[in-house]
């Protein structure tokens, strides 16, 4: 018998509505991990997406599908790569094994592939009566909130309701009140999985503390990572190390990158649950999200100039 198969690590881009940008974020993401020698493919992508985001498919590895739309499971674990993006994790199945697209994630999890898939807080099951109650209409597809709380990562995605409704054909917008209160839905379910995830490793928070450091490409982020470890270690808190992804983080030089890495990894080699927003507007990402996660403590660095 051979030695046993590490599970594969989920990442689940995730947001409040359709058309936030999930599927392009996830499919960029993977290409930056092709081009680092990482052996990534498609598994599927819906080929209704935008012509922007099957743009993103051009240079990359594909799995041919069973039938249009549909994702061959036996194909991908045959070819085994590494990692796998996996569009739309609520999908129904048509002429695979499993009923579900969540059931095909977690056999490829168990054959050791990382898989890079995306979801929508209105898919999520213990939330389907709220989401109902704001939209009026109930999910078409549901999803096991243990789906969502295993994931390794969760990549928020979180343009602002406005922007979000300016992309929808004016006869099909979402109110931005509906939008607004999805995206808050969004916020809480992302930060409570950080809290369900640190009392499963045996945290007891102290008095409720819970310490959120801003990741950044600058060298001096790193002492910031490490002062707020010392604070959540005392206080026995949880301990969040958010990055916020706006437009402009793609110009970032690759020295920039490369020291945003190296902060990410020491933020999770000193405890900390990493969390991912995308939106344009920094400080209010922040804040909506350290009002959102209970955060009580923010920890920031100091600018070079004179204290006064």
């Amino acid at each position: 018998m051979g030695p046993k198969t590490a599970n594969g690590r989920l990442t689940l881009y995730f947001s409040y509505a359709d058309g936030a940008g999930k599927t392009s974020a996830m499919l960029q993401a993977l290409r930056e991990e092709c081009l680092r020698g990482v052996d990534g493919v498609v598994g599927m992508v819906d080929p209704k997406s935008p012509a922007k985001t099957l743009a993103l498919l051009e240079g990359l590895e594909q799995i041919p599908p069973i039938h249009p739309g549909e994702f061959d499971l036996d194909a991908a674990l045959r070819r085994k790569p590494q990692l796998l993006a996996l569009d739309d994790l609520a999908h129904p199945n048509q002429g695979s094994r499993h009923r579900r697209r969540y059931q095909d994630v977690e056999e490829l999890l168990k054959a050791g592939i990382d898989v890079y898939t995306t979801a929508n807080v209105g898919e999520i099951e213990s939330l389907s009566d709220l989401v109902q109650s704001v939209t009026g209409k109930p999910a078409e597809y549901r999803l096991p909130d243990r789906m969502f709380d295993r994931a390794d990562r969760v990549e928020l995605i979180d343009p602002e309701p406005q922007t979000l409704a300016d992309r929808f054909p004016p006869w099909g917008a979402p109110p931005v009140a509906q939008l607004d209160a999805l995206r808050q839905m969004a916020l809480r379910r992302a930060a409570d999985r950080l809290s369900r995830r640190s009392s499963g490793r045996g945290k007891v928070p102290y008095g409720g503390e819970h310490i959120l450091i801003c990741l950044s490409g600058a060298p001096s982020n790193a002492k910031v990572i490490r002062t707020a470890a010392r604070m959540a270690d005392a206080f026995h808190s949880e301990f969040t190390a958010l990055y916020v992804e706006s437009p402009t983080a793609q110009d970032m030089d690759e020295k920039s990158l490369g020291q945003l890495r190296e902060n990410i990894r020491l933020a999770e080699d000193s405890g900390a649950q990493i969390a991912t927003v995308y939106g344009d507007d920094l400080a209010l990402q922040i804040s909506e999200y350290a009002k959102a996660g209970g955060v009580t403590k923010v920890v920031i660095g100091r600018s070079g100039g004179r204290r006064t």
